[in-house]
């Protein structure tokens, strides 16, 4: 006997061939039925016999298409009977409260790029896609996610692809991005005063570019590229010069995984994350070095694999192995993605400007991932990755938590789903704050959400929390406060769905501190809702304030002067550099009563023993110096040294800058000392966290903040952590960094609200 069902599946299953694979499923079961999109997932109509039906959605979690992601299957059997004729797709449903994941953009799939050189209407045809591959979260505007709603819908289908579209049996079946050589969208290039627009041309004259030195303006998924050849020095220094990005590293993309593996150590691991169709950029160890222009003074190379049509064609044609692919904009401004706004400042700045007309709704960087034993570590969180939700284990619904200021990211909450923003960028430069604004108001508006409740950083100053405060003034919405360190930690919860207390140690540049001070290197016992700070980095000065952060010699400074009571033990080098007057005159500012500012920041840490080491006195880009002595230790790893004392206590600084002073002035290699560093700091932390959780009668310890992306301290501190039968959880899915402190922030609020422990501050 046949029964009506109603089944709802949740999860990442639109944009990604679920209602062609559930029809061509159906029909291979001879089901009858419909299937649509609606805002909470996709919801079949299944007229079936009972073990019909548990066959069926038995295949269902078997065979999904590998891009999507099923959280739920719910069934219903319903009350009235249907007497279907036969199983079909019939068009989306809109309910308001009910939600659905929005599919990441994809990677071009392999089926694509034979059609791209062999299929008829889609020959050299760039745009190509299907519903296994292509654009998705940069050009869906609401949902369902359907042709109408995504800025695909200026183009109308020809014959050829209407009929694909509508053929069951296709492959570009219901794919709502579909186009080809007659109807979709097209490039165009200028070069001096020329308008060109046949593709063949202009794939020439990007090649003709590239290997004469130039810079190419290219559109891509989610803005706007810059590219250089990455082995031509003179073109990469152009490249810095526009970008104002004189010493950061960039990442290349490569053609050839074979050639690349001369110059890179790939793992297994790192090459199954090199090829997915997330297409990240994956940071990878250099065995030879490729070139110092594009990574001077680091072992470690960003590499990506192509992900569109175009990116193939440039390597098969051009010969070219290695292209510098980094967005085209200055050092620290929002990627550019309206073609208006990028010809006015591209066509001055670049050698050949290439644009597309398919417009970018939702501006996506390049992700950033990499392997921390074997898992990966995802380091900005964009094309790819974003929109997926991060599951909570209990309601979120109504919170918007604003996230920090460097890596700024935001996240909505709907349900028991957070939902992150892409990676956006260091609000301190006004048109990444202008961008942070415009993306929240658009997030919001693809979810239909209203916040309820408001989240930020504890930070008085920070611009998001700023923002927070004036959106809770004007709305007359609660807004909590949440301590940084906390918000690192539970973020870690979040991800690996942990309750209960835990020992947490969390470490990064900055974070502001109940004690209005600036924290770094926390060891907190905490839950959902509350924390304790255990331990922490004992405070020294922050000679200058925020000039210390980025003048890494000041650090050098306040730990000898702070532990030694002079600074007579600065080494020469440091001094000459630096200049005699400068460090005479913040002595003074060291013995000064007004000099009150303090830190306990780990970030700050690294800075000082880089400065010692002369390694890196000044950052010119975040995080450069702790970089750098990371790098440099792994010319060192066969050393096994720890620098110990007579009389070993926690938190034995002093011993660390005796044995490090002791080195430098025996003329020891600077890569063994800075292995020996990272070795006695990993030992230290260790055993600081073995005491805690056994005081605290705890087993779990929790990984995070910015530091830990540092490969070599968290390999080194997970080993000593094991070795000591602890369990470890470090953040995989979640950035460590800035860019995961909104998932804990909007956590903990939830939490605060349904324990009914709330610490709201209202603006009434």
């Amino acid at each position: 006997m046949t029964t009506h069902y109603e089944i709802t599946i949740k999860g990442l299953v639109q944009g990604v061939g679920f209602r062609p694979f559930i029809y061509k499923l159906a029909h291979d079961l001879n089901l009858r039925g419909t299937v649509k999109n609606n805002t909470a997932g996709v919801f079949i109509e299944l007229q079936s016999t009972p073990l019909e039906k548990d066959v069926f959605i038995e295949r269902v979690r078997r065979e999904k298409p590998k891009v999507s992601r099923i959280t739920a299957i719910e069934v219903r059997e319903a009350e009235r009977v249907s007497n279907f004729n036969q199983f079909t797709i019939t068009a989306s449903l809109s309910n308001l409260n009910e939600i659905t994941r929005v599919s990441p953009d994809i990677a071009i799939c392999d089926q694509c790029l034979e059609d791209y050189s062999q299929q008829h209407h889609r020959f050299n045809y760039p745009f190509v896609n299907c519903t296994h591959c292509g654009p998705r979260f940069s050009i869906v505007e609401a949902i369902p996610y359907d042709r109408p709603y995504t800025t695909m819908k200026t183009f109308e289908m020809c014959p050829i692809c209407a009929g694909e579209y509508k053929e069951p049996a296709d492959r570009r079946f219901h794919a709502q991005p579909i186009a080809c050589n007659h109807c979709g969208p097209t490039y165009t290039a200028f070069l001096n005063d020329k308008v060109i627009n046949d593709y063949s041309t202009i794939v020439a004259l990007m090649i003709e570019t590239l290997k004469t030195g130039g810079v190419v303006a290219l559109k891509g998924i989610g803005g706007f590229n810059w590219l250089v050849d990455a082995t031509n020095v003179c073109a990469v220094a152009k490249l810095r010069e526009l970008k104002r990005r004189y010493s950061k590293p960039f990442a290349v993309m490569c053609g050839d995984v074979s050639w690349l593996s001369k110059y890179v150590d790939i793992t297994p691991a790192e090459l199954e994350q090199l090829t997915m169709w997330r297409r990240a950029i994956v940071l990878l160890h250099e065995k030879i070095k490729m070139s110092t222009a594009v990574n001077d003074g680091l072992h470690t190379l960003g590499v990506m694999l192509p992900y569109m049509a175009v990116h193939y064609e440039l390597f098969e044609k051009s010969g070219l192995k290695a292209i510098i692919f980094t967005s085209a904009n200055k050092s620290g401004e929002p990627m550019l993605k309206d073609n208006d706004e990028a010809r006015d400042y591209l066509l001055k700045h670049s050698d050949l400007y290439v644009e597309h007309n398919r417009s970018i709704y939702n501006r996506v960087d390049d992700s950033v991932i990499r392997l921390i034993n074997d898992k990966p570590q995802v380091m900005r969180r964009a094309r790819g990755y974003a929109p997926e939700p991060i599951v909570n284990r209990e309601t979120v619904d109504g919170g918007l938590a604003f996230g920090a200021e460097m890596t700024a990211v935001f996240a909505l909450g709907i349900r028991d789903q957070i939902i992150m923003s892409q990676y956006i960028g260091d609000l301190s430069d006004y048109a990444v704050y202008e961008a942070y604004k415009e993306t929240i108001q658009r997030i919001s508006s693809l979810f239909n959400f209203t916040p309820s409740y408001l989240v930020c950083d504890a930070h008085p100053l920070y611009l998001s929390s700023k923002l927070a405060r004036q959106i809770a003034q004007e709305h007359n919405i609660p807004l909590y406060l949440v301590q940084h360190h906390h918000a690192h930690a539970v973020s870690v919860m979040v991800e690996y769905d942990l309750v209960g207390d835990c020992v947490a140690l969390s470490m990064d540049g900055v974070g502001y501190g109940d004690d209005e001070e600036s924290w770094g290197c926390e060891v907190l016992v905490c839950n959902r809702f509350d924390y304790r700070r255990l331990t922490h980095l004992p405070y020294v000065s922050l000679p200058g304030g925020d000039k210390a952060a980025k003048e890494c010699w000041r650090m050098a400074a306040s730990y000898l002067y702070s532990l030694f009571g002079s600074l007579d033990l600065l080494p020469t080098p440091l001094i000459k550099a630096v200049g005699q007057n400068k460090i005479t005159q913040l002595e003074r500012l060291l013995a000064s009563p007004l000099n009150t500012h303090l830190t306990s920041s780990a970030g700050r840490l690294f800075d000082a023993v880089a400065a010692l080491l002369g390694i890196c006195y000044e950052n010119s880009y975040q995080a450069e110096a702790a970089m750098k002595l990371e790098q440099i230790a792994i010319d060192a790893k066969a050393d096994k040294e720890i620098y110990r004392s007579r009389t070993e206590g926690e938190w034995n600084i002093a011993t660390i800058f005796r044995g490090i002073i002791s080195d430098i002035n025996l003329k020891e290699e600077v890569a063994v000392i800075s292995m020996r560093f990272h070795r006695t700091l990993a030992s230290q932390l260790a055993s600081i966290l073995a005491r805690c959780t056994k005081e605290n009668q705890l087993s779990r310890i929790l990984l995070t903040g910015g530091v830990f992306q540092n490969r070599l301290l968290s390999e080194l501190l997970i080993t000593e952590l094991k070795q000591k039968g602890l369990t470890v959880y470090y953040p995989t899915n979640i950035p460590c960094n800035d860019g995961g402190i909104a998932v804990g922030q909007l956590a903990i609020a939830s939490a605060r609200i349904n324990n009914k422990n709330e610490l709201c501050t209202n603006y009434q």
